[in-house]
């Protein structure tokens, strides 16, 4: 039966919430519909980056202390009104909806400690908005050894079915960590992180100009990249360490430029993202013909160009070049897997987490 499903995603980056549609039977993709967007405010920012900090000191992944509380109350309104907006700009109401997927706000990613917290009121947001509510995705691909990440490989393999080319194919995702889904076929399906995305450049952006992103990279195209810190950095055992693996947020946020300027700063973070990117390619199983970038890093045009020079001759090009939606594909996945979850179909599988073996997730709640 083909459910009509709404996803949520809040990413690492702390833009926002988007709010996606879609159609599927939990295995094929029927059709995917309008998307929205509902912004963090300043303050609620503020919040959820006071929560990211105290976040780091938590072994219990329901303990809620101080600000942790307080960002929990911020995503779960956010995430309501993200959702009745949407409903009332798509002349929608809550009958219309089987399922809303509700990713929630990642705030620690332990797995090594078998700790992932995502904060977020499943229960508190379905009663509110009138809808079903599938939530807390990660927690039992963690619980049973699994990185709990990435999650949205079952629904990149669902849209490059429709793709018909020859592969291997690699979907990157850059949000503020960027994680790639590796395709060679119906049967092989490999995903990990690769390293940072956005997240290290948004913060260097932020508390350098008071900017929240390098718009289209136009900054980092006028800098020029410390191939020496670069090489330094790169040399982390992350980037060896062959998939599935994952990464928090802030793996990386100790790291510090040598006192670059803002355009030379801009410019070595984004080779940053885009050598971690290409680093994965000798670790897997046969070298990828074609490259699709979705997430917000799909819009860093000097990202892309990186990408291009780096990993050639294969192909690089952005999702929205296919007819993909950079901005709702996360959240199209939510929905996706809430689909999935509701019919007992797995989220995860041993190549793309590390868990044991093939694991559903995600919990129902009712409004």
């Amino acid at each position: 039966m083909t459910l009509r499903a709404i996803g949520l995603m809040s990413g690492t980056s702390l833009d926002g919430v988007d709010v996606a549609s879609i159609r599927t039977d939990g295995e094929r993709v029927a059709g995917v519909g309008p998307s929205g967007y509902r912004p963090y405010t300043e303050p609620e920012r503020d919040v959820l980056r006071r929560a990211l900090a105290e976040a780091v000191t938590l072994s219990d992944r329901t303990a809620r202390p101080g600000a942790v509380a307080e960002a929990e109350q911020v995503v779960t309104r956010a995430h309501a009104e993200a959702v009745g907006a949407f409903l009332r700009d798509n002349g929608l109401t809550g009958s219309d909806i089987d399922i809303v997927g509700f990713h929630g706000q990642t705030v620690l990613h332990r797995p090594e400690r078998r700790l992932t917290v995502q904060i977020g009121d499943g229960a508190g947001l379905a009663k509110a908005i009138g809808i079903p509510v599938m939530h807390d995705f990660r927690a039992a691909d963690v619980a049973a050894g699994g990185q709990g990440a990435p999650l949205v490989p079952v629904y990149h393999r669902a849209l490059a079915r429709s793709l018909q080319r020859e592969g291997p194919i690699v979907v990157v995702n850059i949000g503020g960590v960027a994680n790639i889904t590796y395709i060679d076929g119906a049967d092989t399906l490999i995903a990990c992180d690769t390293g940072p995305g956005n997240a290290l450049l948004d913060d260097f952006m932020l508390g350098r100009l008071g900017r929240p992103f390098d718009d289209e990279g136009r900054l980092a195209a006028q800098g020029r990249v410390d191939r020496a810190w670069l090489a330094a950095s790169l040399s982390h055992p992350f980037f060896a360490k062959p998939p599935p693996k994952s990464l928090d947020r802030n793996d990386f946020a100790a790291l510090r430029l040598n006192s670059a300027g803002a355009a030379d700063g801009a410019a070595t973070l984004t080779a940053f993202t885009a050598a971690g990117i290409a680093a994965v390619a000798p670790l897997l199983p046969r070298l990828p013909r074609s490259w699709i970038v979705v997430g917000g890093g799909a819009r860093n045009l000097t990202l892309l160009r990186m990408l291009r020079e780096k990993l050639a001759p294969a192909t690089v090009e952005s999702g929205e070049q296919l007819g993909w939606s950079s901005d709702a594909i996360e959240a199209q996945a939510f929905g996706y897997l809430a689909a999935r979850g509701l019919k007992a179909l797995p989220l995860s599988y041993p190549a793309t987490t590390g868990v044991p073996e093939p694991m559903t997730g995600g919990v129902l709640a009712q409004p």
